[in-house]
């Protein structure tokens, strides 16, 4: 707690929000790196805007048509036929894909002649020329080798005759008449002038370039942008930028006109195939008619058949009339029977016979009807005589003949009757077999009719296609029109535009060296400042800063009444040193400081030194014991100030020693006007941690705290070695040096268990190294206020770089 409350009376509260004016501090002090960015960015913008060849923007609009509106009969035909599924309309980002395709583009380069590229050197830029050339090249050889090749060369101008060739602009011209070959490694060349004044250009350079078509259509593939006007409209943006303005425009109508030209090829191919189907169709189908034309004549020869329906009639009329006659026949057959029946019935006997029973025979109606006459007249004479009368004898003889008359008559037209009842019997038979066998020849006439009136439909259906295909091949429509032709919207380049180039540059300007410091700081582990060492060690006292000293001033002293940076910061540290040491009030050992590290290297023999020599300053008695005995500093720092060793014992010639005194290791030095006593490390020893716990090292202290205002201890590094924790119990005080950019401050984890532990007594911390930019004070309001010495500008402290 009381560490706490000492913490912040010394050090201000560490704010856990951002700083903006800190913040910008931050990046203020590498204002010289600012500048150069700029300087360079602005500098790369100008050269690129002074060689950066301009670039012209060409657009145009197109829209895709729908095909259910131009689509050709032979597309409606197969739809109609469901041979296959059409998309109803093309799908625009397919469209976009089939414009962006390489075939598409190589079609444009090759129509354009983009492949080879005419170009006037210039000092700057060169000028490219595009369709109204001067110059005009042609090939002995196939397109198809030119089309795969690369080539470049030079053409000076001499006269409207001659002109000098290189194929390197290092290489020796070579004389050559307008219209001669020009040998090259893809073959046979000739360059003839297309205006009739080309020596205007005498003195100018050509450069002809030969480019490999799929990689000129590749690029221009990359370069072209190509894209619906909406989500759902069918309406297409396309936009080229190049460095010749027409050739841009030229390059996109081109590429519409090739893209209807294939889509119409492509409908062509099909309208021709479609027809081409459909007249193998209407051979097959003609042949199958025919077949069912011969299968109709067959089967209506085979059954006799001309109308089934007048013919079934017939049937129907003579079956009824056949069976009226059966019918009548049987009628008068029973008739007959009934007839003999009552004749063999009544025998000899002269009954008269029925008359009017239906037969239809003239000859047995006479037959009866004379017997009835007779058989009355023999019944009247009975009346009067008897059967012995020679008239009723001669009756009954003319009776006896009748009855055999109408037996015999009754008999052969019974033959006749029946063998007309077998006969109308089987035409019965015939005709029910005529009139059950109509239904199956009309389903099969029907069937073969059916087959007929398919194919002839089907037939008819084909010939009316094959006219509409046939109109179709030159009636096709395209599937895109322009809704506007390819125009430059801008007069000027497009690119590089000069404001864009260079706010984009005074942005890199600023960004790199910011984001260079930014990720700097960001991978920085190490310690920087007093802010930064607060944030780690929040819990122990911060005496202040020292400043990082360059090149061979870094082991300077300071001197009496110094006013530089470097003085002051110690004077501020033994300021701060001061309260601490009245508010703790240590009961023993109150004077007795401990300067300590985490590893070697962090300065605790500098600070020493100047921490005993800011305390000489005012008047006090000051011991410096240097007890780092196993790698001594203080005789080195003492030797860079030119200062020699007068005494020939130290620390372990005292401790190892038991004669000596502490009066005998102990020398005066002046150091810049200072006087200090100096206790040096001594010889280094073998067994430096058991030395260290010699019972003497009580007695030293003992003494030594009684006989001076300050005694300031040099030890070792802390977590590299144990010696300072041997005999910690000796200080009062403890100072702990951590060295800005040199520190890590994972190793600060080391100090905050000491603290924690109470290992080390009285801790407290001071940054030694500091960039002056880094000063958390001294840099805003400025270190040595009122200095008039010359010797400040001997002692230069490095600047944050």
């Amino acid at each position: 707690m009381t560490s706490n409350k000492i913490n912040s009376n010394i050090n201000s509260e560490v704010s856990d929000s951002v700083d903006l004016r800190k913040v910008i501090g931050t990046y203020s002090r590498h204002w010289k790196w600012f500048l150069l960015s700029l300087i360079v960015c602005i500098s790369l913008a100008y050269l690129k805007l002074r060689y950066a060849t301009p670039k012209y923007a060409a657009s145009a609009k197109i829209i895709l048509l729908d095909d259910n509106n131009s689509s050709s009969p032979a597309t409606a035909l197969l739809r109609e036929l469901d041979q296959y599924s059409n998309n109803e309309a093309n799908k625009v980002e397919d469209e976009i894909r089939i414009m962006k395709s390489r075939k598409l583009m190589s079609d444009v380069v090759k129509k354009l002649d983009l492949n080879v590229r005419y170009s006037l050197k210039g000092r700057i830029h060169d000028a490219e020329f595009f369709q109204n050339t001067p110059l005009k090249l042609n090939f002995i050889v196939s397109d198809s080798i030119v089309y795969r090749s690369d080539l470049s060369f030079y053409v000076d101008i001499l006269s409207n005759d001659e002109f000098n060739y290189r194929r390197t602009e290092k290489d020796t011209p070579k004389k050559i008449s307008f219209g001669d070959n020009i040998p090259s490694s893809i073959g046979g060349m000739v360059l003839t002038p297309t205006i009739n004044n080309i020596d205007k250009f005498k003195g100018s350079t050509f450069k002809i370039k030969i480019s490999n078509v799929d990689r000129v259509a590749e690029s221009y593939k990359n370069a072209i942008r190509i894209s619906p006007a909406d989500k759902f409209s069918k309406v297409i943006n396309i936009s080229l930028e190049d460095p010749v303005k027409i050739k841009a425009q030229k390059i996109i109508d081109e590429l519409v006109n090739q893209y209807n030209e294939t889509s119409i090829n492509q409908k062509n191919l099909e309208s021709k195939k479609t027809a081409d189907f459909i007249n193998e169709r209407i051979d097959l189908i003609a042949t199958d008619l025919s077949d069912v034309d011969k299968n109709a004549e067959r089967f209506k020869t085979g059954n006799r058949l001309t109308d089934i329906t007048s013919e079934a009639d017939i049937y129907l009329n003579s079956g009824s009339l056949n069976d009226e006659q059966l019918s009548a026949s049987r009628t008068e057959l029973n008739l007959i029977n009934y007839m003999k029946s009552y004749l063999d019935d009544i025998g000899d006997g002269y009954d008269p016979i029925p008359s009017n029973v239906g037969l239809s025979d003239p000859s047995i109606l006479n037959i009866t009807a004379r017997y009835n006459e007779l058989i009355f007249e023999r019944q009247r004479l009975l009346k009067s005589s008897n059967d012995k009368n020679p008239i009723i004898v001669r009756l009954n003889q003319q009776l006896s003949g009748l009855k055999q008359s109408m037996r015999q008559s009754l008999e052969n037209l019974r033959n006749t009757l029946s063998i007309r009842v077998n006969n109308l019997q089987q035409q019965s038979a015939r005709i029910n077999s005529k009139i059950s066998s109509v239904p199956g020849q009309e389903r099969q006439l029907r069937d073969i009719q059916r087959q007929q009136q398919i194919k002839e439909s089907l037939y008819l259906f084909l010939l009316e296609k094959r006219e509409e295909a046939t109109i179709s091949l030159t009636a096709t429509s395209p599937s895109a029109k322009f809704v506007d032709k390819a125009y430059s919207p801008i007069e000027g380049p497009i690119s590089p535009k000069p404001k864009m180039i260079f706010l984009t540059s005074i942005f890199l300007g600023l960004v790199i060296p910011f984001s260079v410091i930014y990720v700097k700081d960001l991978l920085n582990n190490k310690i920087q400042n007093k802010e930064g060492l607060e944030k780690e060690l929040k819990t122990i006292p911060i005496l202040g800063e020292i400043p990082k000293l360059k090149g061979k001033n870094k082991d300077s002293l300071i001197e009496r009444n110094d006013r530089s940076v470097l003085s002051e910061s110690f004077r501020i540290i033994r300021t701060n040193f001061d309260y601490l040491q009245r508010v703790r009030k240590t009961q023993k050992y109150n004077n007795v400081i401990f300067v300590t590290s985490t590893i070697k290297g962090e300065g605790k023999t500098f600070f020493s030194m100047n921490m005993a020599l800011t305390f000489a300053n005012s008047d006090k008695r000051v011991l410096l014991i240097g007890a780092d005995i196993r790698n001594p500093r203080l005789h080195t720092l003492l030797n860079n100030n030119k200062q020699k060793k007068k005494g020939k014992y130290g620390l372990t010639d005292y401790l190892f020693d038991h004669s000596l005194d502490v009066k005998d290791v102990i020398e005066d030095f002046e150091l810049n006007k200072n006087k200090i006593d100096i206790l040096l490390p001594g010889k280094i020893p073998p067994n430096p941690a058991e030395l260290l716990m010699s019972s003497r090292m009580e007695t030293l202290f003992d003494e030594v705290s009684r006989d001076y205002d300050i005694v300031i201890v040099d030890t070792a590094p802390s977590l590299l070695v144990t010696d300072t924790l041997l005999f910690s119990q000796y200080a009062g005080h403890t100072v702990y040096l951590v060295r800005a950019d040199y520190t890590e401050k994972n190793l600060l984890s080391f100090p905050k268990e000491l603290h924690q532990d109470g290992k080390l007594n009285g801790m407290m911390t001071v940054i030694n190294g500091v960039k002056l930019s880094n000063f958390s004070y001294g840099a805003k309001y400025g270190y040595g206020y009122g200095d008039t010495s010359k010797k400040k500008s001997k002692m230069k402290l490095l600047k944050g770089a």
